[in-house]
């Protein structure tokens, strides 16, 4: 499934892993499995181990804890403790049970800007009490949010339309020489103070945004089964 993955962590650092790639790792800290919503975490307590992710088939992986060897005389013991968390990808709730498992949330290179849309979600919940009328208010606030870029990106829009007649007849005239044609489009760009870039550039600072309010939502385990209006589940496709 394209939202699952896998989360390890070692004494070095926390990795975001793919199910589908072989990997193996020593001195983890703990190991975890998440899908959309849910994950499972778990932690050895007392001893050193390793942790893998075996591909088995195409659709198919195996994720892991194996221990080192360890020989016993006759008659002794030995026990291995874990400590385990299974359920929903809620921040708080994962924090109480340990707050360094919190890395099993992630939304990917946008990761900060999505925690904190989450973190307006929830704020606008508190005060809606409905999550179809927080992600309403959370869409008005970003959208005044990036307001003067959009602004900006359409006033460029316009100014490059006001001179596409006179860009058509340099086009017209200098066909046969590219490079004439270049330099007087650009004279043109200078003489009427126009950056061709200025309409790209707010939409390249707006797409993060974007894709991590995509994120937020789409994993968020809040939205699960939350009603609004006609729509009983704000998870599922309308």
């Amino acid at each position: 499934s394209r939202h699952q993955d896998v989360v390890l962590s070692n004494q070095e650092k926390t990795m975001h892993l793919s199910a589908g790639k072989d990997f193996s790792s020593s001195d983890v800290k703990f190991i975890g499995l998440r899908d959309q919503y849910f994950c499972i975490i778990v932690e050895p307590a007392n001893m050193a181990a390793s942790a893998y992710i075996k591909k088995i088939t195409p659709q198919e992986s195996e994720a892991g804890l194996f221990m080192s060897e360890t020989n016993l005389k006759p008659g002794a013991q030995i026990g291995h403790s874990y400590r385990i968390y299974l359920g929903p990808q809620d921040l708080k709730t994962i924090n109480n049970a340990k707050p360094e498992w919190t890395a099993m949330i992630y939304f990917g290179t946008f990761d900060f800007i999505a925690q904190l849309l989450l973190q307006l979600l929830g704020f606008f919940y508190g005060l809606v009490h409905n999550w179809g009328w927080a992600i309403i208010i959370l869409s008005i606030v970003v959208y005044f949010l990036l307001f003067p870029l959009s602004m900006k990106q359409m006033r460029s829009m316009k100014e490059m339309q006001v001179l596409q007649p006179k860009i058509e007849v340099l086009r017209k005239e200098l066909k046969d020489n590219p490079q004439r044609l270049n330099k007087a489009i650009m004279e043109l760009y200078k003489e009427h103070k126009v950056n061709p870039l200025s309409g790209c550039l707010p939409l390249l600072l707006q797409m993060p945004i974007f894709f991590a309010l995509y994120q937020a939502l789409i994993r968020s385990i809040d939205l699960r089964g939350a009603h609004f209006w006609w729509i009983k589940d704000l998870s599922s496709p309308d």
